[in-house]
C-alpha cells in the first residue's frame, strides 16, 4: 500500500473512529451562548402562554405579555452575539462531514430557519408594537418605535407574528429530535460538540 494510501485511510478511519469529529468541540463561548438562548427561547414561549392564567386587562396578564416581548428582544441580541462567537470559535474540518449531502442539507436549511425565526420574530414583535402605538419596554428602557402607528398594519404583523410563533415549536422539536438522532442512531458525536461539561 503506498503511503497516500495509508495516508487516506488513516484520516478515514480516525474519523469513523472517533479521533476527529468525536472529539471535537465548540468553543466554551458558542457552547454558553447556545444553551442560554434555549433557557431564552423556553421564557419567552412560556411568558405568552401562560398569560392566559390572567383575565384580560389585568396588570399581571400585562406583565406577561411585556415579559415575552423583553425575552424576545433579548433573544435578538443574543443572535449577534453568537454569529460572532460563532466566527470566532473553531469550526469541524471537512473530514468531519461524512455525512449524505441531504443529511448536511437538511442541517443547514434547519439552522438557517432557526436564525430566521430568533431574527425576525423580535423584529415582528417591535413592528406590531410599533404599528398599534404602544410603548416598547426593555428592562426597565422605553424603546424607540420602528414605524408611525398603523392599527391595520399592527394586526397584520400581530396575526403573521402568531403565525411564525406556531411554526417555531415545530422548528423547535424538529432540531432537538435532529440531535437526538445524530447522538443515539447516527452516533457521530455532534451532540457532545455542544455540551457544557468538558
Amino acid at each position: 500500500m503506498t503511503s497516500s494510501s495509508l495516508s487516506a485511510t488513516s484520516s478515514l478511519s480516525a474519523v469513523a473512529g472517533g479521533t476527529g469529529r468525536r472529539d471535537f468541540r465548540y468553543g466554551s463561548a458558542l457552547v454558553a451562548l447556545h444553551w442560554l438562548m434555549l433557557l431564552l427561547m423556553i421564557a419567552v414561549y412560556a411568558s405568552i402562554e401562560l398569560r392566559v392564567l390572567y383575565a384580560k386587562g389585568t396588570e399581571p396578564r400585562e406583565f406577561m405579555k411585556a415579559l415575552h416581548f423583553m425575552f424576545g428582544l433579548a433573544v435578538l441580541c443574543m443572535v449577534a452575539l453568537r454569529l460572532v462567537a460563532r466566527w470566532a470559535s473553531p469550526q469541524p474540518s471537512t473530514l468531519d462531514h461524512i455525512h449524505p449531502s441531504w443529511v448536511q442539507l437538511a442541517s443547514t436549511v434547519g439552522h438557517l430557519a432557526l436564525y430566521a425565526l430568533m431574527i425576525g420574530m423580535p423584529i415582528l414583535g417591535w413592528l406590531t408594537l410599533s404599528a398599534a402605538g404602544k410603548p416598547i419596554p426593555f428592562f426597565g428602557l422605553e424603546l424607540p418605535a420602528l414605524m408611525a402607528p398603523d392599527k391595520a398594519l399592527s394586526k397584520s404583523f400581530k396575526e403573521l407574528h402568531e403565525t411564525l410563533g406556531e411554526l417555531g415549536y415545530w422548528l423547535i422539536g424538529l432540531h432537538a429530535i435532529a440531535a437526538l438522532g445524530h447522538h443515539y442512531l447516527l452516533k457521530d458525536g455532534v451532540l457532545r460538540r455542544m455540551r457544557l461539561m468538558r
